[in-house]
């Protein structure tokens, strides 16, 4: 299957660089509102048999109005929810960020025991992720599913068999950005694209203008203190 992992649009917790992670977490702003409308026209043209969320405000209601041209009801998977911060949840200071940072570098790199202060280890994240992705799967050809820059991340470090996750770390993924993967939980996956700066990115082959493209003001990565 091909599978656009999207991560929502803008909040007010980007905004502000607060590890909002809890359910449901803020809304989108009014540029966020934009740029889930635009994103519906950037995947006008491609086919798509699903379109999943997280079941957090900010996803579902990026996800909305892709599925409203669709016809489509989203389909609202727990697993896609963003790493949980566990005591860390909406601090926004440079050691909060950097001890949310750390277990995430370390489970991007394979060290899956590490668990995020007062929260879960990487053992749980990805077979959380894993059992929503077989979910998709088992629906959809091709479909999107809108979830959280530091998820997407990871599990695509974890589960990409043609990533270096070093690599992965030292790129952003901006709000409306994507991941698209391709394959099956049985074949394994591999990276496709990295749908992000306008300029920089093709959508199903094709250039698209600046005006179309995935926009964001959250350029930092996750890895280096960007929440999502």
């Amino acid at each position: 299957m091909r599978l656009f992992l999207v991560r929502h649009a803008q909040t007010s917790s980007n905004v502000g660089r607060a590890l909002d992670t809890a359910y449901p977490g803020a809304g989108l702003t009014d540029m966020g509102l934009e740029q889930a409308s635009r994103l519906a026209s950037v995947l006008a043209a491609q086919p798509l048999d699903a379109v999943a969320a997280s079941p957090l405000l900010r996803a579902r209601q990026t996800a909305e109005p892709l599925a409203s041209a669709r016809r489509i009801a989203v389909a609202t998977l727990d697993g896609l929810r963003e790493v949980a911060a566990g005591d860390l949840e909406m601090q926004s200071s440079p050691d909060a960020i950097g001890a949310y940072r750390t277990v995430l570098v370390a489970w991007a790199t394979g060290d899956l025991d590490a668990v995020m202060p007062g929260g879960t280890s990487g053992h749980e994240f990805l077979a959380a992720f894993d059992e929503s992705v077989q979910a998709i799967e088992d629906m959809a050809l091709t479909a999107v599913a809108v979830s959280h820059g530091a998820a997407i991340r990871t599990w695509a470090a974890a589960r990409c068999r043609d990533v270096d996750p070093a690599a992965i770390s030292a790129r952003a993924l901006v709000n409306t950005g994507a991941l698209v993967v391709e394959g099956s939980a049985g074949s394994g996956w591999r990276l496709a694209a990295w749908l992000d700066e306008a300029a920089e990115t093709t959508w199903g082959g094709s250039p698209e203008p600046p005006h179309h493209g995935v926009v964001g003001t959250c350029r930092l990565l996750f890895f280096n203190g960007c929440p999502d």
